[in-house]
């Protein structure tokens, strides 16, 4: 009846918008969230894309992964990548967009040398430092060497190829940060900069106690979007890790590499559909941290006008 009432009291404008965005959303679901749901049936099951023959397992996909040093290997350097991205990446686009909102010269060039990183494509763009950081004659290791460092194996040692991805992925991304958190600096009253300077609150201190307060929910949003995509790296460690070890991965195997070796290499259609499960739960977690996160904080400006 609550459902009958709600259809009563639409308008024609009402029936207008919704009859004018079904088509969008069911071709969305379609593309969405059916092979969503795909997945998950099939993670459930010993799919190999070759056996007719397919036995349900329930979630022994999920328990032999969760036993299994590959994934948990894989699983790790993914969260390290997308931590040390996320930890790098936004406090520094931040930064470099105050910096350009303090009416510094020549702003639009900066602009443009920033985001140019982020809409180059990756596979040139890991190609080009994939030769900086080639041991014998690397452009990086050539700088190092004017301060007496010796050259280092920055794609055959796991460490330091690690430290690798996350370097060239905040390069790539920090471009994209920067336009959004300058967007947020913008929107921000210079009404509250003025007052601030009549109290000697100027510099550092202006960006400590004004933009960096203002700046949260653009904070929030950033932060959530880097960690996202941050787990789905797969192009730079697959192109980076080229013929080393023989095996494309070998040196800094994230979860979508091993997603993707274990589907399409061992024909392990089920467990990759498990992986992929568990890379989703991941990325759904994070957004409702997101959502939540976002709702207090609406709840507690709306009590606080209230009050």
């Amino acid at each position: 009846n609550v459902v009958f009432g709600w259809f009563r009291k639409l308008k024609p404008i009402h029936w207008f918008c919704i009859l004018g965005i079904l088509p969008i959303v069911v071709i969305y679901a379609y593309l969405r969230f059916i092979p969503i749901a795909n997945i998950m049936y099939m993670s459930m099951f010993q799919w190999d894309l070759v056996s007719s023959e397919k036995p349900f397992l329930g979630f022994g996909n999920f328990i032999e992964m969760f036993n299994n040093d590959a994934f948990l290997q894989a699983l790790k350097n993914t969260t390290l990548i997308a931590f040390g991205v996320f930890f790098l990446s936004v406090p520094i686009a931040m930064v470099i967009a105050a910096l350009l909102n303090s009416g510094i010269r020549f702003k639009a060039w900066y602009e443009s040398i920033y985001f140019l990183p982020y809409i180059t494509p990756m596979v040139p763009v890991a190609v080009t430092w994939k030769w900086i950081y080639n041991k014998d004659y690397g452009l990086l290791n050539y700088f190092l060497g004017w301060f007496g460092v010796p050259p280092q194996a920055w794609l055959f040692e796991p460490t330091l190829a690690l430290i690798s991805v996350i370097i060239l992925t905040v390069w790539k991304t920090i471009g994209y940060n920067m336009i959004i958190f300058m967007v947020g600096i913008g929107g921000i009253s210079k009404e509250y900069y003025e007052a601030a300077s009549l109290d000697g609150a100027t510099g550092i201190s202006a960006f400590r106690y004004i933009t960096v307060p203002l700046l949260k929910p653009i904070t929030l949003f950033v932060s959530i979007v880097t960690l996202i995509q941050s787990y789905n790296v797969y192009s730079q460690v697959y192109i980076l890790a080229s013929d080393i070890q023989g095996s494309p991965g070998y040196v800094v195997r994230v979860l979508v590499y091993d997603m993707i070796e274990n589907g399409f290499r061992y024909y392990r259609m089920g467990y990759a559909a498990g992986e992929a499960v568990v890379l989703f739960m991941i990325v759904l977690l994070l957004t409702l941290i997101q959502l939540w996160i976002s709702r207090e904080r609406n709840i507690k400006v709306r009590r606080k006008k209230a009050g």
